[in-house]
């Protein structure tokens, strides 16, 4: 279990970090004939309140696409993010919206994610760092824990991954990589030895970007350990999750 501490703080670490919003305080002056503010971040909450072109709006907070706002006349409402590309800084500049869309995405240098999948038959959960070296051309570094009925392993490994299509919002890939796995036997009855070996690997995939700052992804990978005995082995894995980049 000791070898889950760092996968479950970097778990920890990616989901803070992606859940944060930033407050805020920007305040701007409505150019449109009038901004539409509803009761709740998302199209399916009621427009309660219209605030019309002069009036000056405060930004309080971020949610995905939408922003919480404060009216002169003391109203509270959110505002969807295209309602605010139209209004004007106080000095009568066109205002800039905060926040990160898909042009962000496509220009990104860092990754990181964490997944979860089967790792030859037994449960694996996986955390990731992955840096662009160009948009097509990925460097990764991965470690994987695995939980198996028989023994436990811990999989690190560096990979090099071809994005397809970078301009897509889903786009296939494939990976190429090295690394080590580090295999702990749970046998009790006789006297077992602990094992670390060289592995390679080749691999597929697809990233899909959903929103802001967010990716899911999903891979399958063929694994050749090889041993100190006679035969080599073949393992298979898949997983998916989620992952941001920044």
């Amino acid at each position: 279990m000791r070898r889950l501490i760092p996968i479950v703080l970097l778990a920890q670490l990616v989901l803070q970090r992606a859940a944060l919003c930033e407050e805020r305080h920007q305040q701007v002056t409505i150019d449109d004939p009038f901004i539409e503010l509803h009761t709740g971040p998302g199209r399916g909450y009621p427009v309660f309140y219209i605030a019309e072109r002069g009036e000056q709006i405060q930004l309080l907070k971020e949610k995905t696409d939408w922003y919480k706002v404060h009216v002169e006349r003391g109203k509270e409402g959110w505002v969807y993010r295209d309602q605010l590309k139209t209004t004007l800084n106080l000095d009568g500049e066109p205002f800039n919206v905060p926040g990160v869309d898909f042009a962000d995405y496509a220009k990104r240098r860092w990754e990181s994610g964490i997944m979860y999948g089967s790792f030859g038959g037994a449960d694996a959960i996986s955390a990731y760092g992955s840096f662009n070296l160009t948009q097509n051309l990925a460097a990764e570094l991965w470690l994987t824990q695995v939980l198996g009925p028989y023994s436990d392993a811990t999989v690190v490994s560096v990979d090099l991954v071809h994005i397809m299509f970078p301009e897509w919002r889903v786009t296939p890939f494939f990976t190429l990589g090295t690394g080590s796995i580090h295999t702990v036997p749970k046998a009790t009855l006789v006297a077992t030895i602990d094992r670390t070996d060289p592995l390679a690997h080749v691999g597929f995939g697809v990233r899909t970007y959903i929103t802001r700052r967010f990716i899911f992804r999903a891979e399958y990978k063929t694994y050749v350990v090889f041993t100190s005995r006679n035969d080599n082995e073949e393992i298979r894995e898949w997983k998916a999750g989620l992952s941001f980049f920044f």
